[in-house]
């Protein structure tokens, strides 16, 4: 039988909140919630136990009923070999509650090399030169090559596993380390930068978001044409309470939905005169200050625009500048395309012009 036990009886004290960081919500669910739906949704295992601390037992025997709770010790030693003793599974994995974003890919593959090496400890290879500091002076570097960063699952065949324990004093950052402490060798296994383990606050921040936007206006005589800030030489302008610039409304409007706040027409209502006849290019700076105070800046954005007429290639050079010069970001983040609908629907017949926006929102690293 293969069996999981999942670390959760930490306080996570370094996050800084105050409760148990694993019962912190991470999209829509819990980050202990994500961790065991992984292993529950591969397959892979016939039993999972659950280590847990007193103060969080009650709360998780009802979210986990399915689940062998079992309770925790006073470190992550004592933890494991709670969870080991109260095992019966003959290859067990050990994962820490925090790596929310292991896949099926590296817990299979931890098995594997369980039953062909006898262990398996998910790691990554060092990307950067590993020392070792104390008091903020460098007494030890490691270099990078030949070295890992060691992560879970950690997979053992558990009776082994479970006498290195018994026989292990002191306390061990990880089963690895109580496994050669025993004068094993434990073998690597696959594991993946994505598999990280959340520790500090900034770690629970999703570090990017998404969002779209889209407006029309309608085509009239009398109107200047202005398009992403750039005014175009034309018969015709657009007609509404502002400058009616189509592309930055879209842009706004996917900025705002990225950012999860409501759209232009409630920040920026045609029945405010406050906006009437308002340049968009200082509607979209208001825009971004509401996007900062939620925490992001544009990563990078695309917008078309759909228009018979006038030709808009010429432009799109200007207007792709003016808005990486708005947005603080380069040129080269900055898409605008242009397009006919081959005289089709009301843009075909010139009665209006329509925007596409799309946007990537990043975590400001100046707002964790």
């Amino acid at each position: 039988m293969i069996g999981a036990i999942i670390a959760a009886a930490g306080k996570g004290t370094r996050a800084g909140f105050e409760k148990n960081k694993l019962l912190m919500p991470l999209s829509d669910k819990t980050v202990l919630e994500q961790t065991v739906q992984t292993f529950t949704e591969s397959g892979l295992f016939e039993e999972i136990v659950l280590v847990v601390s007193a103060e969080d037992e009650e709360i998780l025997k009802k979210l986990f009923p399915a689940l062998k709770i079992v309770r925790g010790g006073s470190s992550r030693t004592q933890s494991v070999r709670n969870g080991l003793l109260a095992s019966s599974a003959e290859i067990v994995l050990v994962h820490d509650g925090a790596r929310p974003y292991v896949t099926k890919e590296i817990l299979l593959d931890c098995i594997e090399n369980v039953k062909k090496y006898g262990s398996g400890v998910a790691a990554c290879r060092a990307t950067d030169t590993v020392a070792r500091a104390e008091n903020g002076n460098i007494t030890q570097v490691y270099g990078k090559e030949n070295v890992y960063m060691l992560q879970t699952p950690q997979g053992f065949y558990r009776e082994e596993l479970l006498q290195a324990y018994e026989n292990a004093s002191g306390e061990y950052p990880d089963e690895s380390s109580v496994f050669a402490a025993a004068g094993k060798t434990p073998h690597l296994s696959k594991g993946s930068p994505q598999n990280r383990k959340l520790t500090f606050k900034e770690d629970f921040s999703v570090p990017f978001r998404t969002g779209n936007g889209y407006d029309t206006h309608r085509l009239e005589t009398g109107r200047d044409l202005v398009l992403c800030g750039i005014k175009i030489p034309f018969e015709k302008g657009l007609l509404g309470h502002s400058d009616a610039d189509a592309p930055l409304h879209a842009l706004m409007d996917a900025l705002l939905s990225a950012a999860g706040l409501r759209d232009i027409g409630f920040y920026f209502p045609d029945t405010d005169q406050t906006y009437k006849g308002a340049n968009s290019v200082e509607l979209l700076r208001k825009t971004l200050g509401f996007v900062k105070e939620q925490g992001y800046k544009p990563e990078n954005v695309s917008i078309t625009v759909l228009a018979q007429r006038p030709k808009l290639a010429p432009y799109i050079d200007e207007m792709r500048q003016n808005l990486a010069n708005v947005l603080s970001i380069p040129v080269s983040s900055v898409g605008i395309s242009a397009t006919t609908t081959e005289k089709l629907g009301f843009v075909g017949r010139e009665e209006g012009i329509a925007s596409y926006a799309s946007v990537l929102l990043k975590k400001d690293s100046k707002t964790l």
